[in-house]
Order: structure tokens, then sequence, then C-alpha cells
């Protein structure tokens, strides 16, 4: 299949996602609702935006330069703004297809700063794999900050439908699915051996040398770099957080939810972000039901999770085209300016 055909069926198998989460938002509002969330709209102090902008740049900031720290324990100093100007290229495309903005933000830093793009490849799924630690720490302030509110919630939602899932599944059908998963892997390692020496089988086995590379480029950092990675890390995620803070000063309606709301918001968000382009759909919707747990109202939780969303799209498209623009501008003056 052709790579061009191959990326726009993912475009359009994700955006699909979003389609089906914004038709299952809108499904059910009477005229009231949609009146309540113009409403909500327009009670919106807007003005708040510029410092969740502010917010947002120093946050994506702080993304280039703990992945420049990490490129540099392979031996490669490539420029801060090139760094800068890749990340954000790759968070543009992500907007169209997930994930394959960090594709391209390996392809754009390797092509600027001549570095081999295995070794970046490597650095970003280790970047990625510690995003992901993180959000697993989000999810965990979140269920031990709220205990009340959260259990709440599994013994009214979750767990009936686990149970029930569970009471309609017997023995065989468990131990079918996992004979199919270990089947699948067998058969993933028996091909990985068979084809030992195919040309797909080679740079398989770099990327995953290059992912490990990645990985220990973390443990072997001296004292003080470990120090300014854990410091962007920390910078990242407390910069996504007082977003959405400030979000929630835009609408009368949210104004008095604090900082352990906005954490709840975050871990959904984060994971609408992975499952369509650019959250399109998938955010505002999971926003909205996640401020249903706070008792605000469907439409004014539907009003804020389309301002977020909206704001952040905004930034990213912006600060993506200008460094789409910009990076062979920047990248036309002499060596070691950057």
């Amino acid at each position: 299949m052709p790579k061009a055909l191959k990326n726009i069926l993912k475009f359009l198998a994700f955006l699909s996602i979003g389609v089906l989460m914004i038709w299952l938002a809108l499904k059910d509002m009477t005229p009231q609702d949609y009146a309540d969330v113009k409403s909500a709209f327009l009670s919106g102090n807007y003005w708040l935006i510029i410092p969740a902008f502010i917010i947002g740049i120093g946050s994506h900031l702080s993304r280039a330069l703990r992945w420049r720290i990490l490129i540099g324990t392979q031996g490669y100093r490539p420029g801060v703004l090139n760094t800068f100007f890749a990340v954000m290229v790759g968070y543009l495309v992500n907007t169209g297809v997930p994930r394959l903005g960090e594709i391209a933000r390996c392809g754009v830093l390797a092509n600027y700063e001549k570095i081999p793009a295995d070794k970046l490849i490597g650095t970003m799924i280790a970047e990625r794999a510690l995003d992901l630690v993180c959000l697993g720490i989000v999810f965990l302030l979140c269920f031990l900050l709220q205990l009340d509110i959260v259990s709440a919630y599994l013994s009214a939602e979750v767990w009936p439908a686990a149970e029930q899932k569970l009471a309609n599944a017997n023995t065989t059908q468990l131990l079918l699915l996992l004979g199919i998963v270990l089947l699948a892997v067998g058969i993933f390692i028996f091909l990985l051996k068979r084809f030992a020496a195919s040309q797909a089988a080679i740079k398989l086995k770099a990327l995953m040398r290059g992912v490990m590379d990645g990985f220990l480029s973390i443990v072997k950092m001296d004292r003080k770099k470990l120090g300014w990675f854990l410091f962007h890390t920390i910078c990242i995620w407390a910069q996504y957080l007082a977003m959405l803070y400030v979000g929630f000063l835009c609408l009368p309606a949210t104004q008095h939810l604090g900082v352990t709301a906005a954490l709840t918001v975050l871990a959904l968000g984060s994971v609408a972000m992975i499952v369509s382009p650019g959250g399109i759909g998938v955010y505002p919707y999971l926003v909205q039901k996640t401020l249903l747990l706070y008792n605000i109202a469907g439409p004014i939780g539907m009003a804020f999770g389309w301002i977020i969303w909206g704001a952040q799209t905004l930034l990213i498209c912006l600060l993506g085209l200008i460094s789409f623009i910009w990076l062979p501008v920047h990248n036309r003056k002499p060596a070691g300016k950057s």
C-alpha cells in the first residue's frame, strides 16, 4: 500500500473517532442545552487566553530543551531553535495524524542538524515512554487526592459495567483470548528469527537498538544533566496543569474549580489527544464528562472543553506554521549561530 494512502486511511480512522464523539455529545441536546452552550461561550473572559498561550509556549520550550538534553547524551548538540522548531512541526503534523508527528520532528531535526534519524527516534521513544510514566503519576495523584469523587464514580459507572462484561465471559473465552495473545507473540518472535537477514528485520533491530540507547541515555546522564532533565519534565506537566487552571478562570461557572479538578481534566484530556487527530471531538467530550463529576452542567462542560481545545489547537497551528516557515530561513545562517 502506498505510504500516502496509508497515512490518509490512518487520518480518516482517527478522525472518525472524533466525529463519533461529537455526535455522541450533540445527539441528546435540547434547544435549551444549545442556548446554555451559547451563553457559556458569550460569558467567557477570552483575555485570559493570552497568559494561557504564554504558559503553553513555555511547556513546548521545556519539551524541546528536555529532548535536547536527551540527544546530548548521544554525543550531539542540536541548536535550541532547531530543536524547538522540530517539536512544533511535530505537534502540527500530529493534529492531522496522531503519532506521525513524532516521526516528522525526528526527520526535521535529522535534516537540519545532520543527526542519524535512528538515534533521534530512540530518544523520542524514550521521551514518550517517560511521558506515559508521568501520565500514570497524574492519574495516581487524581485518585489519591480525590478518593471520594473517584470511588463514587467507579462504584456508579465502572465496576457495574466491568462486572457485567466478566459475567458474560466464560472460562473458555478468556483462555481463547490468552491463547491468541500468546500465539501472536510467538509468531512475531518466529518471523523475526526466520527473516533475520531481511532488510525489514535489520531495520527493526536497528530501531530497537536505537530505542534501547534512548532509554540508556537517561541512565548515563551526569547528575547536573539529570537534574535539568527532571526539572524540564516537571515544568512540562506543571505548565499543562497551569494552562487548565487559567482556563477555568475564563468561565464564571468554572472559576471555583481548583487544581485537583484541573489535574483530572489533564489526565483524561491527555488520553483524548492520543485517540483522535489533535483530540478533535474526543477532548471536548471527555472534558464535558469529567466536569460532570464536579457538578458542572453538561452544556457548560462542553463549552469549556471546546474553548480549551480550540486555544491549544490554535497555539499549535500558529507555532507549527511559524516553525515550518522559519526553519529554512534560520538555517541559512552560518553554522554555530542558533
